[in-house]
């Protein structure tokens, strides 16, 4: 039987500011940090072990893999990072304060754009600092799998990366320390 662990990362310096992160790069705050190794420490306490894990490619879902290992005794195991894991992208509410954002928009609206599935966020444009083709990382990805935002339609679940079957483990524990949808 395969047992799959899914866990968020820990709070981010975002999170802790209110703003709206999606694929910017930020990393965990003193809290975050916390939780990750408390998700470490119960992951232990329940005798998890894990042949493999799965990470996006963001520092705050990485640096959560690498707390939850560590406690593990895990650091050793082979780690697949995957844009397909990011979180999802929030297009031009990147960087902005939510509370300041329902001012402007609505409560309603906000909520439609972070809940929804439906109903994307406002686009990036290609010249705007934030969109994924000026981040190295995304280098070599075919411009159009890159969402400026999540698809309104054809959304789907990114469980691994393309060409690499969870068979890889040997015992079928995989942990996703992230997961995130793309379009």
């Amino acid at each position: 039987m395969i047992k799959i662990v899914l866990l968020r990362h820990g709070q981010s310096a975002w999170n802790e500011e209110n703003r709206f992160t999606g694929w910017t790069d930020v990393d965990l705050s003193r809290r975050g940090r916390q939780e990750a190794l408390e998700a470490g420490r119960l992951l232990k306490a329940h005798e998890y072990s894990f042949d493999c894990a799965y990470t996006s490619l963001l520092k705050r879902s990485i640096r959560t893999l690498w707390f939850v290992l560590d406690e593990l005794d895990l650091m050793w195991i082979p780690v697949e990072k995957s844009w397909r894991l990011n979180e999802r992208q929030y297009g031009a509410l990147q960087g902005l304060n939510k509370a300041t954002t329902a001012k402007r928009y609505s409560d309603e609206q906000v909520h439609l754009w972070r809940r929804s599935y439906d109903v994307p966020p406002p686009v990036l444009t290609k010249d705007d600092n934030r969109h994924p083709i000026h981040d190295p990382r995304y280098t070599g990805l075919p411009e159009g799998d890159l969402p400026c935002t999540l698809a309104p339609s054809g959304a789907k679940l990114a469980s691994t990366a393309p060409g690499k079957p969870l068979s890889r483990c040997t015992s079928n524990r995989v942990f996703y320390s992230s997961l995130g949808l793309t379009r």
